[in-house]
């Protein structure tokens, strides 16, 4: 036989407080909603190239990084070069404006080092998930 729980206070508290919680509604979430304003491109020297890049509505860091990576993989196959070494990147944020300034060498072949891109590959996914390129 099953007896019946006792109502406490503490356990009136527990569902007045559980009463206040509500699912969170799909549409009160945040998107990424990104406005890319555009990349500047400079040769530095023979396989040393700047890109400069200038967005809104970044969730951080880095999506603008990945904006400047993606202009270098572009930028990369428009060469006739097949990959890419990252060397920097430096990122700011004024004003809801973030803007990037990235260093990359460009290659024929893989590169040494440690942050290296093969560029048909970074390419294709930029493309894939809308991140313009050069």
């Amino acid at each position: 036989m099953r007896t019946a729980a006792a109502i406490t206070p503490v356990s009136l508290a527990m569902i007045g407080a559980l009463g206040g919680c509500q699912a969170t509604s799909p549409d009160t979430v945040t998107r990424f909603a990104p406005d890319y304003r555009g990349i500047e491109t400079r040769l530095l020297d023979g396989d040393l190239v700047n890109f400069r890049v200038e967005m809104t509505g970044a969730r951080n860091r880095g999506d603008v990084a990945r904006y400047a990576e993606c202009a270098a993989a572009q930028y990369t196959l428009i060469r006739g070069y097949g990959f890419a070494r990252h060397l920097r990147t430096t990122v700011s944020e004024q004003g809801g404006i973030w803007r990037g300034d990235a260093v990359y060498t460009i290659s024929p072949d893989l590169p040494d080092g440690l942050k290296k891109i093969d560029a048909e590959v970074v390419a294709a996914d930029c493309a894939e998930n809308g991140i313009p390129m050069v």
